[in-house]
């Protein structure tokens, strides 16, 4: 039996390959800030070739899906598309300080707390004429999540850092409000000027041997895939 969401634009599914990919294979019947989660996704991405493990039911991994224009959020430039970044990075982190979770992003919009990454972040959009149309965000947070392959870099998981236990449909529909209040800043030029704000104190840029060295630890941890 799939969650239960008190917002009608959660829509939770048991077994789904990937949230991202049902959410564009179905966006023309999706509102705008409606959310595709699976307990268990059985094909997970990450940037490029990569993919996004998860164990099921312990974590969160959902879509977010923005629709710009009519019936959407405010018309956005596609130069301007970094803007949606901000969006739910900034949220992210407001979420995970609910938490007294110290979070900051690495670029482009990896959610990190100290060294340790706690949440990944795929974003898919679609343009039109110059504009951003749709965008699909997808998000693997560690949630419960208290053992990782130890192939893997640097995970760490929520309940790690704070101790606590989460309901996985409790916690997104709290995460949900996070981004509903956020989004409404996308509609005003005041309001995108303090997500630039707030996203350029969190953001950092890891140092090249670092990320030279991120990136061959994660190509060796696909390899045994």
């Amino acid at each position: 039996m799939e969650p239960q969401s008190a917002y009608p634009a959660v829509c939770w599914h048991q077994v789904i390959d990937s949230t991202n990919n049902y959410a564009k294979t179905n966006i023309q019947c999706l509102d705008n800030m409606s959310v595709v989660a699976a307990v268990h996704q059985t094909a997970g991405r990450g940037q490029g070739s990569h993919h996004w493990v998860s164990r099921p039911g312990e974590n969160l991994t959902f879509s977010l899906v923005l629709k710009f224009g009519k019936g959407g959020v405010s018309e956005l430039k596609a130069s301007e598309a970094v803007r949606i970044t901000h969006f739910f990075t900034v949220a992210l982190c407001c979420f995970l300080a609910e938490e007294e979770v110290e979070a900051r992003i690495k670029w482009p919009n990896d959610i990190w707390v100290g060294d340790r990454k706690i949440c990944g972040i795929l974003v898919e959009n679609t343009f039109e004429s110059g504009l951003v149309s749709s965008s699909i965000i997808g998000i693997g947070l560690n949630l419960n999540q208290k053992e990782f392959d130890p192939s893997l870099p640097n995970p760490v998981s929520l309940g790690q850092l704070t101790g606590k236990e989460y309901n996985p449909a409790g916690t997104l529909d709290r995460l949900y409000g996070m981004f509903l209040s956020h989004a409404s800043l996308l509609d005003t030029e005041k309001g995108r000027e303090e997500l630039e704000s707030e996203f350029s104190r969190r953001m950092f840029v890891l140092e090249k041997p670092l990320q030279d060295e991120l990136r061959d630890s994660i190509e060796r941890y696909e390899a045994t895939r």
